[in-house]
């Protein structure tokens, strides 16, 4: 017989998964991030020529397919190089392996070839690397990494107007079976399906990513992971409000083979992609906005219709809701700008509301070009901006069909945007992230230097006297309590309504 030249390897998967911070998932599957070397150690049975070559066979070579040579167009080269301490003469090859930072992440085979000999060595996973400042998800902060990529627990918001909820939920990203289970995930989405080759070679990017998993979250295009009910009937399944974690969701999908799992709402499938999203290593939190707008019809604005006599004149498929919960990925942007303007959080919504590119999914949408209301941005940035700044508009319907504008109120969508605090469990509110102060009191202080800009109505006190009637002036008196302890000077308020009010009175 020939022998075995290839006799062991040792992927060191305790060591390496320890540096790659991968040794939450496991110690024994070998899990590594891109753009960071690893070890592994190559036993063979007989000595190795230290000076490899083609003719000998000796020499190794990384690509696809097959043996051939990396171009100089190829796209992810991945380098390998002896360690100091290597024994070739005894058959023993250290190697240092390095992924390069935008490697698609997804599972690899390693094979080894020594003349016409080839024999597979090992199966191993390769993540996204928040740790590594080429990744485009290299996340600065190690206390952000500690929360956005490797913290198991989390808190997601729900409730309604002033009264916001905290409810825990157990993301559970490390459990085991994840990797498997968020790559079957990848696998199953319909690009792969339409064309397996450009849906690997893309997911080095988790611009792409992150629109995949928001898609396959939900169940309305095929394969999806959760079902959605807003119903009352919940036969064949669990209410929303069962789950407190993502893993039993994700592990019910897997076993059932790929069955969507009964029932969820906004809250469900953001906090199952945030565990998917941190497991895959892109940096991740669950975002809850309040008093959330559903635009439609893309205008920016939510329309209600009323007849003369106050009665709803017909129904709006526009709609406010109490709350309504997406994530946020942590990415660089350079498809929107080079001078990286648009890198940072960006939103993702797994909740099937809108199609987008034919599929219900939404994002990534870059949270700066959403408070800048660059709506010509992709992916989704209209729908977003509307979520959290539209108009409700009010119309009177005539009896001819025409319609008038009644009022528009610019205040009510998109308030106390909330999310987890980094390793605490208190609240912090993210709405000035994603729009632009309305109203308020603008002041200088007594120096003259700081300026202050206050919104919210609890500085004022409004009382009216002689009551309101349609078509009769009143008296308003309002007051101000000086929220600081500094003394306000140069101050400014403005006072307006929608075609109410006579004039626009500015009082200094």
């Amino acid at each position: 017989g020939s022998g075995i030249v290839f006799r062991l390897v040792d992927l060191h998967s305790d060591t390496n998964n320890n540096e790659h911070h991968t040794s939450e998932i496991s110690v024994t599957e070998l899990i590594v991030r891109r753009g960071q070397a690893f070890k592994l150690t190559l036993k063979l049975s007989q000595p190795f020529n230290l000076d490899p070559s083609e003719d000998l066979g000796t020499k190794s070579r990384f690509g696809v397919p097959g043996r051939s040579l990396h171009s100089a167009s190829a796209k992810a080269v991945w380098k390998a190089e002896l360690q100091r301490g290597s024994s070739p003469e005894t058959g023993v090859l250290v190697l240092i392996v390095s992924p390069p930072a935008d490697a698609p992440i997804g599972e690899y085979t390693l094979s080894a070839s020594f003349k016409d000999k080839e024999k597979v060595l090992a199966n191993f996973s390769v993540l996204f690397n928040p740790w590594s400042s080429d990744d485009w998800v290299f996340l600065p902060k190690e206390e952000e990494r500690r929360e956005y990529v490797l913290n198991e627990q989390g808190i997601i918001y729900r409730g309604g107007g002033d009264y916001i909820s905290p409810m825990f939920w157990d993301f559970g990203q490390f459990e085991q079976g994840m990797v498997k289970i968020c790559l079957k995930m990848l696998d199953l989405n319909v690009k792969y399906w339409l064309n397996p080759a450009d849906d690997v070679s893309a997911r080095c990017s988790p611009i792409y990513v992150s629109r995949v998993v928001s898609a396959m979250i939900n169940s309305s295009d095929e394969g999806g992971v959760v079902m959605g009910n807003w119903g009352n009937d919940y036969s064949g399944g669990f209410p929303p409000t069962y789950w407190s974690g993502s893993y039993a969701i994700l592990k019910q999908w897997y076993n059932s083979y790929y069955r969507s799992v009964r029932y969820g709402q906004c809250w469900v499938f953001a906090g199952v992609m945030c565990s998917v999203m941190r497991l895959l290593g892109i940096p991740c939190r669950v975002v809850s906005n309040f008093q959330s707008a559903h635009d439609t019809n893309k205008n920016l604005t939510i329309d209600n219709y009323f007849d003369n006599n106050g009665a709803m004149e017909r129904e709006s498929k526009d709609s406010i809701w109490n709350f309504h919960v997406w994530v946020e990925g942590w990415m660089r942007r350079p498809d929107l700008a080079k001078d990286g303007k648009y890198d940072g959080w960006q939103v993702v919504d797994p909740t099937p509301q809108e199609r987008s590119e034919g599929l219900f999914c939404c994002g990534p949408a870059s949270v700066t070009a959403i408070r800048n209301g660059e709506v010509d941005l992709k992916y989704d940035v209209p729908f977003v901006f509307a979520e959290v700044n539209a108009d409700s508009v009010y119309w009177l319907v005539r009896s001819d069909g025409s319609r008038t504008k009644i009022f528009s109120d610019t205040e009510t969508v998109g308030q106390n945007i909330s999310t987890k605090a980094v390793g605490s469990y208190k609240r912090v509110d993210l709405t000035n992230t994603y729009k632009h102060r309305e109203g308020g009191l603008t002041c200088m202080d007594s120096r003259g230097r700081s300026s202050y800009f206050f919104s919210g109505l609890r500085l004022f006190v409004m009382q009216v006297s002689g009551g309101s009637k349609v078509n009769q002036e009143l008296t308003a008196e309002v007051v101000f309590t000086n929220p600081i302890d500094e003394t306000l000077s140069d101050c400014s308020m403005s006072l307006s309504g929608s075609g109410l009010m006579i004039g626009q009175e500015i009082t200094k």
